[in-house]
């Protein structure tokens, strides 16, 4: 069951080591606050929400190793599921994403507080009031098909604000999250409306192809450029030197959930196609169709194998 590409697209990522940034100065192993000592917001990059998807590492690797430090306020760099990481085999590469659960599904306050437990809401609780302390987050991830990189925006106008100044990648995805719980970029104030904290999410591409890194990289860079946390004159010197492309925005109107354990597409999706026919069939679940819900319906991260419970695709409009 799967979206008819499960054939070995080739691991030509893979994980870098971090070890060497495990004590921080936070703490909280593998957290890292370096404080400009002048005024300014708060701003953290975070890397390995899921511990299968490596350009984040390697982005923040970079950012450690070319000693980027702020001018101005905070700057906190995170790896997150290092367990995870650590298991990652070239072998069954997707199989570290997670270690008991999905780290990026445990992010509201009822599942924070509540009484079970999980390598991964162990991490979480950790974590928690380090996220809570940052005024602006850049969360990096990858995905589990060759499609464009993508900023996930969330729902509120300040996450589209906030995208338009990142400037790049060019897709925008505007949504609420997943049925199956609350992302960390969602987590507390940076989906609050009347907060002036933000978030975004950035899907670099494929996970394995090293040019996820290389988006991860120059995203991190222009969201730190944006917030005044590092020289223009840094961030100029390390970004490809040419004029942005007017970024698309999509707003995802209908989450595909799975119900059934036989769920297929009719064929190969890879993400952000326009079907041009209100009421075109996209996929089956068991006996019941999945049809666009209106025309020139844009197809969002389409999973690559469709679980039941999980999001199979999320439908969209170009706004």
């Amino acid at each position: 069951m799967n979206n008819g590409t499960d054939a070995n697209l080739g691991v030509h990522l893979l994980p870098c080591d971090i070890s060497a940034f495990r004590k921080g100065n936070t703490g909280i192993d593998y957290v890292t606050t370096f404080d400009s000592g002048l005024p300014g917001p708060h701003v953290m990059v975070n890397a390995l929400t899921h511990g299968n998807e490596l350009c984040g590492a390697h982005a923040l690797t970079y950012l450690f190793e070319n000693d980027v430090r702020p001018d101005r306020g905070r700057l906190t760099l995170s790896f997150a599921n290092v367990a995870a990481y650590e298991t990652f085999d070239a072998a069954n590469p997707y199989a570290s994403r997670f270690v008991d659960e999905d780290f990026n599904r445990l992010w509201d306050q009822k599942t924070l507080d509540g009484p079970r437990t999980s390598r991964e809401l162990t991490r979480a609780r950790a974590m928690r009031e380090v996220f809570a302390a940052a005024d602006h987050l850049l969360d990096i991830h990858s995905v589990d098909l060759p499609q464009p990189a993508m900023l996930l925006a969330g729902r509120r106008a300040k996450g589209r604000a906030l995208a338009t100044a990142i400037g790049k990648p060019r897709h925008v995805v505007m949504d609420r999250g997943h049925d199956a719980g609350k992302r960390v970029r969602d987590f507390a104030e940076f989906d609050d409306a009347e907060s002036p904290k933000s978030a975004c999410l950035v899907e670099c591409g494929y996970h394995f192809h090293t040019q996820a890194t290389e988006i991860a990289v120059q995203t991190s860079l222009r969201f730190l450029r944006h917030f005044g946390i590092l020289p223009d004159s840094f961030a100029d010197a390390c970004l490809p030197q040419e004029e942005d492309e007017p970024q698309l925005f999509v707003e995802v109107t209908d989450p595909v959930t799975i119900e059934t354990d036989d769920f297929r597409f009719v064929r190969t999706f890879q993400g952000f196609e326009v079907i041009p026919e209100e009421a075109t069939l996209i996929a089956h679940d068991g006996d019941r169709p999945i049809r666009t819900p209106y025309p020139d319906c844009v197809l969002v991260m389409p999973a690559r194998e469709p679980l039941p419970g999980k999001t199979a695709v999320r439908l969209g409009r170009i706004v």
